[in-house]
């Protein structure tokens, strides 16, 4: 599986329709951010407006706290920034961590740059310009506390390269995201909107950075890149301060009472965040076809046939579902 969150290969093999599934092959919040009212029809039939933008800037750099020194652009979703960072960054070798959200390498591979693997962050090329690192990363949690990320910013900003961070699940762990630290070291910090807020389908994402990274960048995006929904929705969720601050605390305790559900059923929980738990079972390939015939889709990965990654079941009654099913998988298997 090389992404989560697309039920088409699992309604194609084991049948069923959208409404079936329990699609826990994602880490996007499971709660959605409430779309209060219907938007104004001018949001639907006018282009997007430079001050509708603005707008949205100024909230994202509040709720991320990006320091004023910073550039900043929004773009549909962290994917299509991924993409383009080989554009906007320099030449040079790329080092990455390993293994962590796939695209991250496939982007470099395909611009002939293949990247150096890491096992360590703590043990950097001599030669690494580039250096790609997910925090917290995906798919097993692992964070890198600031002190750290700085010495290593300083680092290749020393050699004229850049770090690449990608806080993708910053947003549920208070205190991880390296922005409120940065002051002229060589960093793009991409943040995704759509996880944390639930609203993946919006197609809404960031990236902050030095401005003669983010001019380069706002030159490939062009102008409307957004559209109006996501400006004004994207607009009101990242000032609702109220909500961010209670859902924070909510997935902290449905994912501990995830994480109870699966360590009864013997799955041994070694990463995740609150937004998805990261299991280790000898049986993965099997449990994971098991569930799916239950209409349950988890994620599994290539490169670690004992891995298994759960999302938030979302609620009670899916969790109990959950629950009942790993009992029958397991029985069966």
């Amino acid at each position: 599986m090389e992404h989560g969150g697309d039920l088409t290969l699992a309604m194609e093999r084991f049948g069923g329709n959208r409404e079936d599934w329990l699609d826990l092959s994602t880490g996007i919040n499971p709660h959605s951010y409430p779309l209060k009212g219907t938007l104004p029809g001018h949001v639907w039939s006018d282009l997007p407006s430079r001050s509708s933008e603005e707008k949205l800037l100024s909230a994202a750099r509040q709720a991320y706290r990006i320091p004023s020194q910073l550039g900043l652009v929004a773009a549909p979703g962290t994917q299509i920034l991924i993409s383009l960072l080989p554009s906007i960054l320099p030449e040079g070798s790329v080092a990455l961590a390993s293994p962590s959200y796939a695209s991250h390498k496939a982007v470099w591979d395909r611009e002939n740059r293949p990247p150096t693997e890491l096992s360590s962050v703590y043990a950097l090329p001599a030669d690494a310009r580039i250096v790609v690192l997910v925090n917290p990363n995906n798919p097993d949690g692992r964070l890198i506390d600031v002190k750290s990320l700085l010495e290593i910013a300083r680092t290749v900003t020393d050699r004229g390269g850049f770090l690449v961070l990608d806080e993708a699940f910053a947003d549920v762990v208070p205190g991880s995201s390296l922005l409120p630290h940065l002051k002229d070291e060589n960093v793009v910090v991409l943040r995704s909107f759509g996880k944390f807020f639930g609203l993946g389908g919006l197609r809404l994402g960031f990236l902050a950075g030095p401005h003669s990274v983010t001019h380069r960048l706002s030159a490939l995006l062009e102008s409307w890149c957004l559209s109006g929904p996501a400006l004004e929705i994207g607009t009101a969720a990242l000032r609702d301060t109220v909500w961010q601050e209670g859902m924070v605390r909510q997935l902290a305790d449905e994912m501990a009472d995830l994480s109870l559900v699966l360590s009864e059923h013997h799955l041994s929980i070694f990463g995740g965040t609150t937004l998805f738990a990261l299991a280790a079972s000898r049986e993965a390939g099997a449990l994971h076809e098991a569930l799916a015939r239950r209409r349950i889709w988890t994620r599994i990965f290539d490169y670690a046939p004992t891995w298994m990654r759960f999302g938030l079941p979302g609620g009670a009654d899916n969790l109990d579902r959950l629950s009942a099913a790993l009992a029958e998988a397991q029985k069966e298997l």
